[in-house]
């Protein structure tokens, strides 16, 4: 297939974004105030308050600083602005994202109050803010991007419409040296085993069992004997989607026919090189899609039944349907209805020819529906209780 082309912008690191965001992120719950006083102060910042950032230790800490600096490091952000209570933390932050070579700048509210935090972090970022300003766009090329995929408000129509729209553009981006990532570890239960002969290798494929059994061995330790409400949801049921082994089945037609996936990542941990990837996420859309953003994803593509809004702040989200009922009633939500191959008037190539040009024009600048309804969910993973 002919590579396509696109304008992006081509960071110091040579990671290629399609968006130009400034970037203030709090490193802690109690740093949100003074971020998103900033954020309005300075025009064109985006602040991305979360609920985290205290007390944590352990791999639950790790995971923090992972996503602040993987948001931070993603190539669709200009510059980042970070503030923190603490010096040290803050400082942590700020120095994993320079690493990538763009601006970065921290600032502590300890010994300084909001107040002057406020007004010294508002400086920085008008000049990080005049600095975006002046990037240009570059010819760049589609097997350049990192694209993530997951689908939400599954129903019967996305298992045999969208996903598999999504998974003939995995197939093909695969065929042009792309790279992409997959996850969900929850909702490929019932079809763990068929996952699993996509890996690969033998290696990749036992690192993914172990990931995938560590979820169950979680489940039945805390005698939770099934997931009710939640795997599926009453949205999933509602769409004609009665077990998590249906749902699993239409989920992983997101992986398309040929691809195999090359390695397992943790939550947030970007891809070691091309290819499709596992990811460790949550199912939870908002949660699963910042971790992806954390990881470098720079465009994700999102199958839905039902109509699932989820957006994400730094990351164009493209919405894909095959629901007639959604795509009418929610289309304001919808970015393309493929709900002709139910019909039998569309095939997976014609819908894969589609959706691969609408991601050349986000590529370019066109924005996602979620963009224009202001849907910037930033939602943070934790994993234990606070210390």
């Amino acid at each position: 297939m002919q590579i396509a082309r696109f304008k992006g912008y081509r960071r110091k690191n040579g990671r290629v974004g399609i968006r130009n965001h400034v970037v203030i992120l709090p490193v802690d719950d109690i740093s949100n105030a003074a971020s998103e006083a900033v954020g309005r102060v300075i025009y064109g910042t985006q602040a991305l308050p979360h609920s985290y950032g205290r007390l944590q230790f352990g791999e639950d800490l790790d995971l923090l600083f992972r996503t602040l600096i993987g948001v931070g490091s993603n190539p669709n952000v200009a510059a980042a602005v970070v503030i923190g209570i603490e010096p040290g933390w803050t400082d942590r932050v700020v120095q994993g994202i320079a690493k990538t070579g763009k601006p970065a700048a921290g600032f502590a509210i300890e010994r300084s109050g909001d107040l002057k935090t406020i007004a010294e972090a508002s400086r920085k970022a008008l000049e990080f803010v005049q600095y975006a300003s002046e990037l240009d766009r570059e010819e760049c090329s589609m097997d350049e991007l990192y694209v993530s995929v997951k689908c939400g408000e599954s129903d019967t129509t996305t298992g045999l419409a969208s996903c598999p729209t999504v998974g003939n553009v995995i197939d093909r981006l695969m065929d042009i040296n792309g790279t992409a990532s997959f996850g969900e570890t929850s909702e490929l239960t019932g079809a763990e085993h068929v996952v699993k002969k996509r890996a690969a290798t033998a290696e990749v494929a036992e690192q993914f069992m172990k990931i995938w059994s560590d979820y169950n061995e979680f489940i039945n330790k805390n005698k939770i004997n099934d997931l009710s409400e939640s795997q599926p949801t009453k949205g999933n049921i509602r769409g004609g989607l009665t077990t998590i082994e249906e749902k699993a089945f239409g989920n992983i037609e997101k992986l398309g026919k040929r691809a195999k996936f090359v390695g397992v990542l943790k939550p947030a941990e970007a891809p070691r090189g091309k290819g499709l990837w596992f990811m460790d996420t949550s199912s939870a859309a908002a949660e699963a899609l910042t971790l992806w953003a954390a990881s470098g994803a720079v465009l994700h593509l999102f199958p839905t039944g039902q109509g699932n809004i989820v957006g994400n702040p730094i990351m164009p989200v493209i919405k894909v349907s095959g629901n007639p009922l959604t795509c009418s009633t929610m289309s304001e939500h919808i970015d393309f209805d493929v709900s002709q191959i139910l019909a039998g008037e569309m095939t997976f190539d014609q819908a894969g020819d589609h959706l691969l040009e609408l991601m050349v024009r986000t590529a370019n600048g066109r924005w996602t529906v979620s963009e224009g309804l202001g849907h910037r969910e930033f939602v943070m993973t934790k994993l234990y209780r606070s210390a």
